[in-house]
């Protein structure tokens, strides 16, 4: 009867570590930073973020992200709907900021470099071709960054000069927005907050589906719509 049971418990227990041992890798891949930040410290948007939608929308989606992060892969997709569809009236927009868990993914920084090239050299709608190329081929490897960039549409030399250069032409502004997201309370990847113009940050941790992304989105336009806006 002993050796009956030795099996079935030892499968029981391998399943227990095997679930355990996927749960905290998991947790540590989204959750890689310990903080105590505030979302009322998001910066502002300004015309110099990567925006996607109306400008003047009254409900903001401000994203900080990885391009080596699944998670931020599925969420960019999420959120690529919800512009198409919330979005498609001019009421919500999204903007996507730096986060690159370097702790974790080592080509995550070079990764958000090409991007500000991205942008830096041929624009707003191309940095959103891009970034959309990058997390396609996840995880890029930044031998193909050239190659990412002709399928944006970028063309001629001066992307790979900015990339060259990228100590000095755009790792100040990723810096800046990896240190905006910890100040408000990033501790992963993605880490969103729906922004209302005079209410509190309303904080998504993670890569909310569709339906639980639009609920808050409604919510926050069914208060703009109280105050008249």
């Amino acid at each position: 009867m002993k050796t009956s049971f030795t099996v079935p418990i030892a499968i029981i227990i391998g399943g227990i570590v095997v679930a355990g041992s996927v749960y905290f890798s998991i947790k540590k891949s989204v959750f890689p930073i310990s903080n105590n930040g505030n979302p009322a410290l998001v910066r502002p948007v300004s015309a110099n973020d990567h925006l996607l939608g109306n400008p003047a929308a009254p409900v903001v989606v401000v994203e900080y992200a990885d391009f080596d992060c699944e998670f931020c892969k599925n969420f960019s997709d999420t959120m690529n709907q919800i512009i198409a569809n919330e979005g498609a009236n001019g009421r919500v927009a999204w903007v996507y900021r730096e986060f690159p868990l370097i702790e974790i993914h080592p080509n995550a920084f070079s990764s958000a470099e090409a991007a500000e090239c991205a942008a830096k050299t041929a624009g707003n709608d191309a940095f959103w071709k891009f970034a959309d190329a990058l997390f396609a081929s996840q995880p890029a490897d930044p031998s193909q960054y050239g190659t990412l960039a002709a399928s944006a549409g970028i063309r001629g030399n001066d992307f790979a000069t900015c990339f060259e250069n990228a100590s000095t032409t755009v790792a100040t502004r990723i810096n800046a927005d990896r240190q905006n997201a910890l100040a408000s309370g990033a501790v992963g990847t993605p880490y969103s907050l729906i922004l209302v113009n005079g209410q509190t940050p309303v904080v998504m941790t993670g890569a909310y589906s569709y339906d639980a992304v639009k609920q808050l989105i409604d919510q926050a336009l069914a208060t703009v719509n109280e105050n008249g806006k």
